[in-house]
């Protein structure tokens, strides 16, 4: 399965009573595409999947499945710290038909590398469908190592990792002992062109809902060896990465793209909305950024 180069993990909207809101959805998922999202993850950290039900997430992944129609490979977030559950939710995704499944390291119970090892084998072994392991110490509390990712990819459907560990070492060893078909890519915005620097194959991106053809031009400046064009993009879109990450994700992106003119709604406890003082920070950024790019 060839997931592309820029993924977007698309947040989930929500109406006024808190509850999925299918028509900005459908909405959110246009705007994704017409601006160089060549993927979506569905129910992922940004779609605020903790808050989500199982229900509602089969009913968010059987609804993006029809709405993209075959346009764009569409990645279904069932990972959890529970083994089973994610079985039974990976089994549900397949069934919805969705494309693949992104599966976290399991959190809060901080399981040994074998551990991890483990989960994720006896999940992929219960599915047809490709995985993407999702390596994210900051949230998990643990780290999946190189060796692990290593010996996973072993495994004939486990064919990609997000890496957010910011390790670009860890990065470069992932991708240097692993199968020509395994694709690492980036889980920050702000390392989309140093990963590629080093074999990997993109991005899974949340800040792709602001500035997607901004990204999808970097990533074709450098497929194309204009590394000078890259690299200027790249510096020109940092402040802006790093607002939409300037509070607890997925606020700031649900902000910027209320802001952008693309209801989604807010967000549901325990994450907040932004401050107002937040609020006019991100405003600032994204008009700067508006300048920035004409």
């Amino acid at each position: 399965m060839n997931f592309g180069q820029l993924i977007t993990a698309m947040v989930t909207p929500f109406d006024e009573q808190g509850e999925i809101d299918f028509a900005a959805t459908r909405n959110l998922i246009h705007h994704l595409l017409e601006n160089g999202s060549e993927c979506l993850v569905v129910a992922g950290t940004t779609g605020e999947s903790p808050t989500l039900t199982q229900q509602e997430k089969v009913n968010l992944f059987e609804f993006t499945v029809q709405v993209v129609a075959g346009r764009v490979p569409v990645i279904a977030g069932t990972g959890s710290n529970n083994t089973r559950e994610s079985i039974e939710l990976t089994r549900l995704a397949e069934t919805a038909g969705m494309d693949g499944v992104m599966l976290v390291v399991p959190y809060y119970n901080k399981p040994s590398q074998e551990g991890m090892y483990q989960h994720f084998k006896v999940i992929a072994e219960s599915t047809s469908l490709p995985v993407m392991l999702y390596n994210i110490p900051g949230r998990s509390s643990v780290n999946m190592s190189p060796e692990t990712i290593i010996r996973l990819a072993e495994i004939p459907n486990i064919v990609a990792v997000k890496e957010a560990s910011g390790n670009l070492d860890a990065m470069a060893e992932i991708i240097e002992n692993t199968p020509s078909h395994f694709a690492l890519y980036s889980g920050d915005d702000g390392l989309t062109l140093p990963v590629l620097s080093i074999g990997g194959a993109g991005v899974v991106s949340v800040a792709a809902h602001i500035i997607g053809p901004e990204m999808k031009s970097m990533i074709g400046h450098f497929n194309n060896g204009r590394t000078l064009e890259a690299s200027t993009l790249h510096r020109r879109l940092l402040p802006i990465m790093k607002e939409l990450f300037a509070a607890p994700n997925p606020s700031p992106v649900k902000a910027a793209l209320n802001l952008e003119g693309v209801p989604v709604g807010g967000v549901r406890l325990p994450m907040l909305p932004l401050t107002d003082v937040q609020l006019n920070s991100l405003n600032r950024a994204l008009l700067q950024q508006d300048t920035m790019l004409i």
